[in-house]
């Protein structure tokens, strides 16, 4: 035999030894997933409630024009396509034909408009500043073609169009009535790949197939059910014994999923948050005594062992911020940032030099469960250590909302969602006109700067190559100014079993996972 063969057959031999790649298997209709959502939502109508649970249900019952890939690129949804005109000021979406709304009526360009133009801008925290502050116009210009049209060049608006921040609702349903008394916020009508089935308060959500979606061939599952069980290590029994397939991200204690990850046809997957990089922080009432001290909260950042926070407390989940933009956001960096090292010798120094004369700092707890408390306590031993005093307040979901709406506290811990970009999910929590009562998530430590003011405002139009300048300044300013002690750039595992696929696709993750996940 040649060598020339030897040589053919050789390689041949090694090639057979090689596995070969599993070929992907075609998705699998029907079955019904299980999941996990804690605390139970206070409703359904995504247009007027926005907490987590009410996103991780509704998300699947409504959509909104765009949906965004894990690096935040928008995909299709109800908006098959959109151009945008050279001057950035003028977006035309073309529509998805043959849409319908759950209770069988036609979709149209009629029901976008109403609802950018009409229902979100009286309702939505979020949508409200940007189309009064941005938009010129919200036109029907054809059956399936709505044109926006911005007073100024405005770099965000694309990321605006996700589910919770501007849901699609019908016209015919809500046109002429009391938007948050209308029936039909206990039975919600989206044009989703689920339809609203039933809710047994106290118990679950269910919601089931939209045999007439757009999307052909989707979604793949006949029902989801969203379980409520009020005590973490119950959630956690639930899945052990096969009760449900998916712990959204929070449901159990992040300390307790290592030991879940071990469990046979078990996931673990922090995928699926990249549009809101949670970003966690201890907001400081900047005008309670010496909290309005520059030294004295740089005394505090010095003392707060934040890779404990996030080795021990967070199980390893997470990433030390260096400022107020995640690294995961546009425009972050940390150029010039001021950096706070654990130093409790420095820390003690800038106590000293700050005058505080040993006042007690009340310490608002967080009511989100043993994590939250455990690290209330590792902080509280860090102040300790440098000889601040700190007494941690506990509370419950309501008295924290109102404690901390109403700036009725010392510190707390908060953890907001970055949104994609600084102008929608970062300058809420530091711009001064947002000092109002009412609201959590708002500028609740009263920090006023009027050059941040202006970084903010002038970064949100300016031209893209220019916002990077804009917005490494005012990151220089807050790191400086610490008007709040930046923790953790949180990372929430959501743990599922393995044969469940496709649950998370998008940058949203679970708040609109329907569309594509099935069961093998």
């Amino acid at each position: 035999m040649s060598r020339s063969w030897i040589r053919l057959l050789s390689a041949a031999t090694l090639l057979a030894a090689v596995p070969l790649p599993a070929l992907a298997q075609a998705p699998k209709s029907g079955g019904a997933l299980q999941v996990v959502v804690t605390p139970e939502p206070p409703m359904l109508m995504q247009g007027l409630n926005q907490n987590g649970p009410t996103n991780m249900i509704a998300g699947n019952i409504y959509e909104s024009l765009l949906r965004y890939d894990e690096k935040l690129q928008p995909m299709p949804s109800l908006a098959k396509s959109w151009e945008i005109s050279p001057d950035q000021t003028v977006y035309t979406f073309r529509l998805q034909e043959g849409v319908t709304w759950h209770d069988g009526k036609p979709f149209t360009a009629d029901d976008v408009v109403f609802t950018l133009d009409k229902f979100l801008r009286e309702v939505h925290p979020r949508w409200r500043p940007i189309v009064n502050g941005q938009v010129k116009a919200i036109e029907k210009v054809d059956d399936l073609t709505v044109r926006v049209s911005l007073k100024q060049p405005f770099g965000p608006f694309l990321l605006s169009q996700e589910v919770a921040s501007a849901p699609i609702v019908p016209k015919h349903v809500y046109e002429g009535t009391d938007y948050r008394a209308n029936p039909a916020n206990n039975t919600p009508v989206g044009t989703g790949p689920m339809k609203f089935g039933e809710w047994r308060k106290g118990s679950f959500v269910k919601l089931v197939r939209n045999e007439s979606y757009w999307d052909k061939g989707r979604p793949y599952l006949d029902e989801m059910y969203f379980q409520f069980i009020p005590d973490a290590a119950a959630r956690a029994t639930a899945y052990e014994t096969g009760r449900v397939d998916v712990l959204t991200g929070g449901a159990v204690e992040i300390f307790d999923v290592a030991r879940l990850a071990k469990l046979p046809n078990t996931c673990v997957t922090t995928k699926g948050w990249e549009m809101f990089a949670p970003h966690a922080w201890v907001s400081v009432n900047l005008k309670n005594g010496i909290l309005g001290n520059k030294q004295f909260r740089k005394a505090m950042m010095h003392a707060i062992d934040r890779e404990f926070g996030r080795d021990v407390v967070w199980s390893g989940y997470g990433r030390i911020p260096t400022g107020p933009i995640s690294s995961k956001t546009k425009f972050y960096s940390n150029d010039g940032v001021p950096t706070y090292s654990y130093d409790p010798k420095k820390a003690k120094e800038l106590v000293a030099a700050s005058g505080y004369k040993g006042e007690v700092i009340r310490f608002l707890g967080l009511p989100y469960g043993e994590t939250w408390s455990r690290w209330a306590e590792a902080i509280k031993q860090n102040f300790e250590e440098v000889g601040i005093k700190m007494e941690i307040v506990s509370t419950d979901v309501p008295g924290w909302t109102q404690r901390t709406s109403n700036f009725d506290f010392d510190l707390t811990f908060n953890f907001l969602y970055q949104l994609g970009d600084p102008a929608t999910g970062v300058a809420r929590s530091y711009v001064s006109s947002n000092i109002v009562k009412g609201n959590p998530f708002g500028n609740v430590g009263q920090y006023s700067n009027p050059e941040v003011d202006r970084l903010f405002a002038e970064a949100a139009v300016a031209p893209a190559e220019k916002r990077q300048e804009l917005y490494t300044r005012v990151q220089q300013i807050l790191a400086d100014d610490l008007p709040v002690l930046w923790l953790l750039e949180l990372d929430f595992p959501t743990v599922h079993r393995c044969n469940v696929k496709d649950l998370v696709s998008t940058a949203v993750g679970i708040n609109d996972s329907a569309k594509n996940v099935w069961k093998q």
